[in-house]
């Protein structure tokens, strides 16, 4: 018999600037999603933290602060999982294979960051440090840099995205108006996205500051069960296909536009759900930068190679939409705590497909697609999640 996984609890803190340090981030979001799912830290078989540079905080040695959420979990295996910005994935993933191997039937999984503490200029410093180092060209180049030559390239063979990236970030900030927890309570309209201005510099041509993702502090977690221990669970979402794919990382070596990795990630977890991209209700995607939106549109199957823009002129993308992306605000305007995003992705669609997304919330939901990328689309996580309401 195959063994599912569900979704039984989450957690989530509020994303931003905060005063919070990282273990009162981890304590505050395990403790929601414990108490989400109704299980004690002695019903825990292993924790797993999604973490990605513990050199921007003191707090090295993350994983060991989630034993303070719950006197039951000391004594629990737990492991803290780096893959960048996908860190949260992996760990979501490395706690569902604890489960398939038959090692756990109860599992929590947070993901955590505190990156505000630190300058733009140091944040920007080790957030490169997933990128290639071995080629002293990309080893010189930051993240927004390299997506900003994505959008050169974009621009070169399909025509100019710097458009549609506007109207991805008005979307996404106006999501965020529905969620209490995002980072930006801001409606910013598209002409504002789109004017280049001191309240809208180009950071790295020809990307603007409109175009990337938040330096953010916070913390999500959700709790995982095996068939078994979810039997009587009050709520669940069960994990009907998942995917993780890995590229090589020298970008010399790939064309970045084909999103093989993403294309590849989505495609296998849509084949295992027995589902098609016409079959989600919703997607919580990696929109680090509003070009990489853009590219997830193709890779999601929403509109053809160098065509993404056509899911933003059909509206199929927003919140009224067939298929709306980044509910939440995406990473653009809720935030991105880099080891928190994909837990983060997979809390909130958890609680859309069990009617908790209170303002956010896309009535009937039955799936959602989450996906996670870490590097630039060299790690990348996809999940397709079904709504259990039997």
């Amino acid at each position: 018999m195959t063994q599912n996984i569900f979704i039984t609890g989450s957690g989530h803190t509020r994303f931003g600037r905060l005063a919070d340090n990282l273990e009162t981030l981890i304590v505050d979001a395990a403790r929601e999603a414990m108490a989400d799912a109704g299980v004690g830290g002695a019903e825990v078989d292993a924790v797993f933290l999604g973490h990605f540079n513990s050199g921007l905080v003191p707090d090295g040695f993350a994983s060991s602060l989630v034993h303070q959420a719950d006197p039951g979990l000391r004594y629990k295996p737990a492991t803290r999982c780096e893959n960048a910005c996908a860190s949260g994935a992996a760990a979501i993933f490395a706690g569902m294979n604890a489960i398939l191997a038959g090692k756990a039937d109860t599992v929590l999984v947070v993901g955590a960051e505190k990156m505000t503490s630190n300058s733009t200029e140091q944040v920007t410093r080790a957030l490169a440090g997933a990128g290639y180092q071995n080629d002293p060209a990309e080893a010189a180049l930051s993240f927004p840099q390299l997506f900003g030559i994505a959008a050169q390239q974009y621009r070169d063979r399909y025509g100019d995205p710097l458009p549609a990236m506007a109207r991805i970030a008005s979307k996404n900030h106006g999501n965020a108006m529905a969620n209490p927890l995002a980072q930006m309570h801001r409606p910013m309209s598209v002409e504002d996205c789109a004017t280049v201005s001191d309240r809208n510099p180009e950071i790295a041509p020809p990307l603007r500051l409109t175009d990337c993702s938040l330096i953010t502090d916070g913390a999500a977690a959700i709790v995982l069960q095996s068939d078994r221990a979810a039997a009587d669970a009050s709520r669940r979402v069960r994990f009907a296909g998942t995917a993780h794919v890995s590229d090589i990382m020298p970008m010399s070596q790939r064309d970045f536009l084909s999103f093989d990795g993403p294309r590849r990630a989505i495609s296998a977890a849509y084949a295992e759900a027995g589902i098609t991209v016409a079959d989600l209700d919703f997607a919580e995607v990696h929109d680090c930068f509003t070009i990489a939106e853009l590219l997830i549109y193709e890779a999601m199957g929403l509109a053809p190679a160098g065509q993404g823009e056509r899911a933003l002129d059909e509206g199929i993308v927003f919140a009224d939409g067939r298929t709306p992306v980044n509910l939440s605000g995406g990473l653009k305007a809720k935030g991105h705590p880099v080891g928190a995003t994909g837990v983060s992705m997979h809390a909130l669609a958890f609680r859309q497909l069990t009617g908790q997304a209170g303002d956010m919330q896309r009535k009937g939901a039955e799936h959602g697609l989450v996906f996670n990328m870490g590097g630039a689309a060299v790690a990348n996580f996809a999940s397709v999640l079904a709504a259990d309401r039997a």
